[in-house]
């Protein structure tokens, strides 16, 4: 079993933790790692980890530096997928260490799991969240076309997720504009602010672990095996 503490909960033997302090990117990045071993040994169990970042942009895998607009902002190489993003105060980063050896092995079917589980948390708020083909991520549409409110960004190993999501509450979108975000040049990012939803953190993550179960629960092609 895990340990408890009064940022730790379990549920459905999945830790849950929240850091109420601002988490620099990589500790967070060591830690996720560290955890993804004791998993593999099963010493542990698996892990969603509810935090926000340092102000500090990043690049996956696939990143071109090209986009990269401002070269004299701080980033980081990380090892997740994806291209270029930001993080920052005001964003929901949402870290899950999940063994999909005791789920569902399908890396497509993990990416559009994350999605659904995003579009249900908007849609508490009556933000209509969608996808769009061949972008990860999701959207919300205006009359000018889509903005990003969600972005994607995993690693797998030996069947152990990690890394995940990241959702723009109130961030400073003007952060942006320093790069090209997610590789999709001419794409627009928004918030729950700027969409006059004006939600704490702890909201969110009430929503986020309600839409976890229906999404990864034991009537889900997710659930723990």
């Amino acid at each position: 079993m895990c340990n408890l503490t009064k940022v730790i909960i379990l549920i459905n033997e999945i830790e849950w933790k929240t850091s109420n302090d601002l988490v620099e990117y990589n500790f967070a990045v060591s830690e996720m790692q560290k955890r993804v071993l004791k998993i593999k040994k099963n010493s542990k169990c698996e892990m969603i980890w509810l935090l926000e970042h340092n102000s500090i942009f990043t690049a996956g895998t696939s990143a071109k530096l090209e986009d990269l607009k401002n070269s004299n902002v701080n980033f980081l190489y990380t090892g997740r997928g994806g291209q270029w993003t930001w993080h920052g105060p005001g964003q929901r980063v949402v870290y899950l260490m999940l063994n999909l050896k005791n789920r569902l092995q399908d890396v497509k079917a993990y990416v559009y799991a994350l999605e659904e589980l995003i579009i249900l948390t908007l849609k508490d708020f009556y933000i209509d969240g969608v996808r769009i083909n061949g972008q990860p991520g999701v959207w919300v549409k205006d009359n000018n076309g889509c903005d990003k409110i969600a972005a994607l960004g995993i690693r797998i190993s030996s069947w152990i997720t990690f890394h995940g999501i990241s959702i723009n509450v109130n961030p400073n979108l003007d952060e942006f504009n320093n790069i090209v975000p997610c590789g999709i040049k001419n794409s627009g990012v928004t918030s729950f602010y700027k969409l006059g939803k004006k939600i704490s953190l702890k909201e969110l993550d009430i929503s986020l672990k309600k839409n976890f179960n229906k999404v990864f629960g034991n009537e889900s092609l997710f659930k723990l095996k």
